[in-house]
């Protein structure tokens, strides 16, 4: 026990610094329950900000199980957009492009003499590396998506690396990944962990915490075995951190669809300036969004298409018909008659002084009209306006 006698104070090591605390928050609001991944990626960060990253190395490397729909591409995304400020500026490689030897060229460029040679930059060149720096962040974050995918070439490729932080082109150009974030997908295990998980996920009843924390050594165990009956011990112990991610169930599918909904509000808002359209979803229509969207199988991406389907296009096509307009509040509901959602153009901007003066006594209650409530219903192929 440590004792506050004399000149020693107890010290919190479980704290980080202002720029760490943002990314955790970050990573916190756009990723949900997945933790155990969100916790190595702010402390590595934290440990690079002080300058305590081993010398010659990447600043980390991760590598990241689980099944499909289940964050582990979104988690790279939210950290560049967090540090970098673009989502986008994910240097992705995807390994099912490198299933063969002879494709490693296009990543390190062809030797002088060969055929390419010079025609167009390698994918890992250091031009393309520093490509989304800023002026207070020179970090590049480097995805090898499903890479278990790849041919034995980029493996050992990715070797030097891991280990070295270098990569030597095929000119004998060196690049460096000393300032790189390293992340590696795969979907290894994701059948097994389907397996175990298929009794509580969905709407299923939950376990006791007991045997949850059980199931959940039990998924991480399974995901780490089957990477290494996959990977050489060489490759697996040059990867700094592994995380299992864990299938999600319906609490984290109801937390998702929530920033799900706002993330379409903001499109709404920034797409359409000219059409800054307000949107309300009931309490109905979220409970069939959420059901049509959950499926054990294919995580939150399932849950992302359902909104784009049932939600995202009929708005795209109120905007696209003008059936909505500048300052219109819409609201949907689900109609348990026809087990579709109901879109109705809740109110609208009233109308300018000037634009009703302007006109004569029909046009006027014409343009007046325009802003009476009307329910506008959609079906899987037309979006039409309902008789009144």
């Amino acid at each position: 026990m440590l004792h506050t006698n004399g000149h020693k104070q107890p010290l919190d090591v479980s704290r980080v610094g202002g720029k760490a605390h943002d990314l955790a928050r970050h990573l916190r609001d756009s990723i949900v329950g997945q933790d155990e991944a969100i916790n190595p990626i702010v402390q590595m960060y934290q440990t690079h900000l002080v300058g305590l990253t081993a010398g010659g190395r990447p600043i980390a490397t991760f590598l990241f199980l689980g099944p499909t729909g289940t964050g582990k591409t979104r988690i790279v995304e939210a950290t560049a957009e967090a540090l970098l400020g673009n989502p986008g500026a994910v240097i992705k490689i995807d390994c099912g492009e490198f299933q063969h030897s002879h494709e490693i060229a296009k990543l390190i460029g062809s030797p002088p003499g060969y055929i390419g040679h010079r025609e167009s930059l390698p994918r890992l060149c250091q031009e393309t590396l520093d490509k989304h720096h800023t002026e207070s962040v020179k970090i590049s974050i480097v995805l090898f998506d499903e890479i278990e995918k790849a041919s034995d070439a980029l493996w050992n490729l990715l070797l030097g690396i891991l280990d070295k932080g270098t990569l030597t082109l095929g000119d004998n150009q060196r690049v460096d990944f000393s300032r790189s974030l390293i992340f590696m997908t795969s979907n290894l295990g994701a059948t097994e962990m389907n397996a175990m998980l298929s009794s509580r996920l969905g709407f299923a009843p939950t376990v006791d915490s007991h045997k949850d924390d059980r199931l959940g050594e039990r998924i991480k165990a399974s995901g780490v075995e089957a990477a290494r009956r996959r990977f050489t011990p060489e490759f697996m112990n040059r990867i700094d951190k592994i995380v299992v991610f864990k299938p999600l169930g319906d609490a984290e599918l109801e937390k998702i669809f929530g920033i799900e909904l706002n993330t379409v509000q903001r499109r709404l808002f920034q797409s359409t300036p000219s059409c800054a359209l307000e949107l309300h979803v009931s309490e109905a229509g979220k409970r069939y969004l959420l059901q049509e969207g959950t499926d054990t199988r294919y995580g939150a991406r399932h849950l992302k298409r359902a909104i784009d389907r049932l939600l995202v296009q009929p708005l795209a096509n109120l905007i696209a018909t003008e059936q909505v307009r500048d300052g219109d509040v819409i609201s949907v509901d689900f109609c348990s008659a026809s087990g579709e959602l109901l879109f109705w153009k809740e109110s609208s901007k009233p109308p300018r002084q000037e634009e009703v003066a302007a006109t004569g006594t029909d046009e006027a209650a014409h343009i007046l009209d325009a802003n009476v409530a009307q329910p506008v219903w959609t079906t899987a192929s037309q979006t039409q306006v309902a008789p009144v």
